[in-house]
Formats: structure tokens, C-alpha cells, sequence
């Protein structure tokens, strides 16, 4: 490997890859091995930085891909796609970023397209599944008799991915529930909301793809050829259980969210219940001091020497009086 993660055949000037924006070429033989040599080649993928300018000429000119392919390649956004034009399976799926410390973080998209013998693949940033298929590929570990089986293995790679982000997500969703069950539940609120707002975003993801692998599948049955087919068949399954999965975990989440807020909405109803109680239990002992605070002449025991505690009895004895009025009424309530 070269200083920027090249394979080392892949040398500027050798084969023209660089000038043509290539980030790494792959050549295949027909039992699936890598191989260097050109003339035992049966399948080529090529790798694209989507960013790169050359890349996009590159992919501009190509001349066996259909138009509707290369401009799904050069589009500006990102968007969830898969579709069959001409011979051509391509697409537009969700893969984890990956960076050279083998840390996964954020969603990226891998854009590709293949035929028999070439398979396209495109990327604005490392993708941890393409990095993990390409590691295997230099290990020669695992051999890919066509791009069909390559492709598999990276959106397999990516589904493990998503996979693994819901078992972490059921896992904090377990800590969550503990501490609620055990009443340590105060500063949950911000970790269940950060919890489903990620099962929403990889939910919708999943929905998304599985939609659109049922649409090729009617729109597109006769058209695909039976290993293709079957790959989407096996693809198509794996969605629909990490679809469900992620139900059944975002249930989970909606059910404890609604504990944690009953729970809220119960400690506020006993504070606004104790608020009440002090404001009756103060009531009649502000209303008697307001009298007896009056400026004006006649006020009742003014010049007797006893009068405040008569009046602070008074006081006392109508708070206690409300008090116990309202404790009865709030057991009957």
C-alpha cells in the first residue's frame, strides 16, 4: 500500500489511474481470485472518489454505461435508489462513514452500477463496508466470482453495520428502562429522545430500500437474471428483518418514553397538588392580616394588649381548618 491507501499497483502513470480520477481498480478472475494481470481478467471493479473532478469526467464518459446510470452517478444529492436500466443493476444505498482509526461514524451513501463484467462503484467519503470487502480482497481471504456477489457482500457488510447500531441502541434502551423501573429515572428524557430520534432516522432507511427492492422486484421480475435475483431475494429478506427489528425497538422506545412522561406528568401533578394546598392553607391567613393591616381607625383590638395573639390564633386556626378540609377533599378526589 502506498502513504494514501492505494494498492501499490496502482502507481501514478501505471494504466492512466490517477489521471482519470480512479481511487483503486480491482481485476478478477473467473474463479473469483484477484489477480494483477489483465489478460485473465473476467470481472473489473473500479472505485471512484464521487468528489474527485476526474472521477466525474471519468464516469461521464464511459461508454458502456447508459445514460440513466451515469446520471444517477453525477447527481448532486443523496438519495436511496436501485433500479435496472439496460443490463445495468444500479443504485444508491446508506453505508456508516468510516475513518482509518476502524471507527464508524455517520451515514455516507455507496453509489454503484454493474453488468457481467464490470462493476462501478462511487463515494464522496471511506465507506466501512466498502473498506472491509476491499481489506478481504487484499487479504485475498474471500473470492468474488462476479460483481453481483461483491455487491451482496457490501450491502451485507453495511446491514451487519445497522445490525450492530440497533443491538447498541436495545442495549442503551435496557439501561434506560432500569433505571425507570427503579425510579432513577430524572435524567433520562434527553437519552430516550436521542435514542429514537436515531431508530427514526435508521427505521426510515430501512423502509425506504425495502420499498425499493419490492419495486424492482415487480417492475423488473423477468428482466434480472436468476443470481441476481436470488441475491435481491436474500438482500430484500435481511431488510425486511432488520425493518422489523427496528419496530419492535422503537415500540419499546415509545412505550418507555410514555412511562418516563406519565411519570412527569404525575410529579407535576404533586407539586401543582402541594402549591395548592399552601396557597388554600396561606389564604385565610392573608386575607385576616390584610384586614387587621388596614390604615384606618375602628380596627378591631388595637388597644388591647392581647390582640395579636387573638388574631394570630385566629389565623392559625382557619389555615389548619382549610387544611384539613382540603386533605379530605383530595382523598375523595
Amino acid at each position: 500500500m502506498n502513504e494514501i491507501g492505494r494498492p501499490q499497483e496502482f502507481q501514478p502513470g501505471i494504466d492512466g489511474l490517477d489521471e482519470g480520477g480512479l481511487f483503486f481498480v480491482y481485476r478478477f478472475t473467473a474463479d473469483g481470485l484477484r489477480t494483477d494481470e489483465v489478460d485473465k481478467a473476467a470481472w473489473t471493479w473500479r472505485s471512484y472518489i464521487i468528489s474527485d473532478i476526474r472521477a466525474r469526467h471519468a464516469i461521464a464518459d464511459e461508454p458502456a454505461l447508459p445514460a440513466t446510470v451515469k446520471e444517477a452517478f453525477l447527481s448532486r444529492g443523496s438519495g436511496c435508489q436501485i433500479d435496472l436500466e439496460d443490463g445495468w443493476l444500479f443504485g444508491d444505498m446508506p453505508d456508516f462513514r468510516h475513518d482509518y482509526s476502524e471507527e464508524a461514524r455517520g451515514l455516507g451513501h455507496f453509489r454503484f452500477a454493474f453488468s457481467e463484467t464490470m462493476l462501478i462503484g462511487a463515494r464522496k467519503q471511506p465507506l466501512d463496508s466498502v473498506e472491509r470487502v476491499r481489506k478481504q480482497i487484499e487479504a485475498r481471504s474471500r473470492a468474488f466470482k462476479s460483481p453481483a456477489e461483491l455487491i451482496e457482500a457490501v450491502l451485507g457488510q453495511s446491514l451487519d453495520g445497522m445490525t450492530v447500531e440497533l443491538a447498541g441502541l436495545a442495549d442503551e434502551l435496557d439501561g434506560v428502562e432500569d433505571r425507570i423501573v427503579c425510579d432513577a429515572w430524572h435524567n433520562e428524557r434527553q437519552a430516550l429522545v436521542d435514542i429514537r430520534r436515531k431508530l427514526v432516522f435508521i427505521h426510515r432507511q430501512m423502509a425506504t430500500l425495502l420499498n425499493l427492492f419490492r419495486h424492482l422486484d415487480h417492475a423488473h421480475r423477468h428482466d434480472l437474471r436468476p443470481e441476481i435475483a436470488d441475491m435481491l431475494a436474500r438482500l430484500s429478506h435481511r431488510f425486511h428483518a432488520l425493518s422489523h427489528d427496528g419496530e419492535q425497538i422503537q415500540a419499546r422506545a415509545r412505550l418507555l418514553q410514555d412511562e418516563l412522561m406519565a411519570k412527569l406528568t404525575a410529579q407535576s401533578n404533586q407539586l401543582l397538588y402541594v402549591l395548592s394546598v399552601m396557597t388554600a392553607v396561606l389564604l385565610p391567613m392573608t386575607i385576616i392580616s390584610s384586614l387587621f393591616g388596614m390604615n384606618v381607625g375602628g380596627v378591631p383590638l388595637l388597644e388591647n394588649p392581647t390582640g395579636f395573639w387573638i388574631v394570630a390564633a385566629a389565623s392559625f386556626a382557619s389555615a389548619a381548618l382549610v387544611y384539613y378540609v382540603v386533605r379530605r377533599m383530595g382523598r375523595n378526589f
